[in-house]
């Protein structure tokens, strides 16, 4: 099996992204979380086959790049042998981690040539740091962003400016003189906590636009939604079906037409940043999180 889905990746390759939502449960409780993880949140119902079993079909499909996020990804008792199987099959990682607790089996993963780190970072001064996820976070992030460097790892470290004259420029130059070289600011988002925190509704035309198209996410439950920032927009669920049926299927049709209107009618779109409206990842850069330039980070 492994040698046919890298062959068919080899072949048929393609600028996707598929985000891998696998938990709930985080370390943290920020406020703008995009999906309202926290302490007391779960892993889910996917087995560790179920979610091979979607990185297979998505490698069979052409998806050249897979994001393990949350929640906090590394949390989940079966991401290390997720990421190894990621990687095993000559799909490109990345791994979406608040870097508040690292194991040696993780920093081993995050040096893998094909594996990207993302983290986000939000003060300069621990105390605004902390306030924003909830809990004393700034030291351990911090740390382990300057043991990534130590490691060669070159992390992608994504800034959201939550408001309130968050001291957002005093962090970059901060990074910068740590060595970070690719740092992206983003706002904070209404989806999620952010959402209910400003009783906003669910805000659509804040999306890139792309969604669905050769990308998608999978929740800890198997919904499958075009974007990892709209996980109530499901259009279909992989313990019920194939992941090719389902972002083929006319719900994911329709769910992109939606968006993408959405998106025309609040001026929202690829045209305002150049192409780097959605940023959850790397790759593709409109539509992932910390990647430099872009304008739109899921990730709390």
């Amino acid at each position: 099996m492994t040698a046919q889905v890298t062959d068919s990746l080899r072949t048929n390759r393609v600028e996707g992204l598929l985000w891998l939502d696998l938990t709930r449960k985080c370390q943290l409780n920020c406020g703008h979380c995009y999906n309202g993880s926290s302490p007391e949140g779960a892993h889910g119902a996917l087995t560790r086959e179920d979610w091979i079993k979607v990185v297979n079909e998505a490698a069979e499909r052409g998806i050249a790049r897979v994001q393990l996020i949350g929640g906090e990804p590394t949390l989940h008792p079966d991401a290390p042998t997720l990421a190894r199987h990621i990687l095993g099959i000559g799909v490109d990682l990345e791994v979406f981690t608040n870097l508040v607790r690292v194991t040696d089996e993780w920093w081993g993963i995050f040096q893998h040539k094909r594996t990207v780190l993302a983290t986000s970072y939000y003060s300069d001064h621990p105390g605004e740091h902390n306030s924003i996820t909830g809990r004393p976070s700034h030291g351990r992030t911090r740390a382990n962003i300057i043991k990534a460097l130590e490691f060669g790892i070159e992390p992608v470290v994504s800034i959201i400016d939550c408001g309130d004259d968050q001291r957002v420029e005093e962090a970059r130059t901060e990074l910068a003189g740590l060595g970070v070289k690719r740092v992206k600011v983003d706002r904070m988002r209404p989806f999620g906590r952010a959402a209910c925190g400003s009783r906003q509704e669910m805000d659509l035309s804040g999306l890139c636009g792309k969604c669905g198209t050769d990308r998608a996410a999978v929740g800890p439950d198997g919904t499958v939604s075009p974007c990892v920032f709209t996980p109530s927009l499901s259009v279909g669920n992989i313990r019920e079906g194939g992941l090719g049926g389902i972002l083929d299927s006319p719900v994911m049709g329709a769910t992109k037409a939606l968006i993408r209107e959405s998106v025309r009618n609040g001026g929202g779109g690829d045209e305002d940043d150049g192409g780097n409206k959605c940023n959850p990842g790397t790759v593709p850069e409109e539509c992932s999180p910390g990647h430099p330039g872009s304008s739109c980070t899921p990730r709390n």
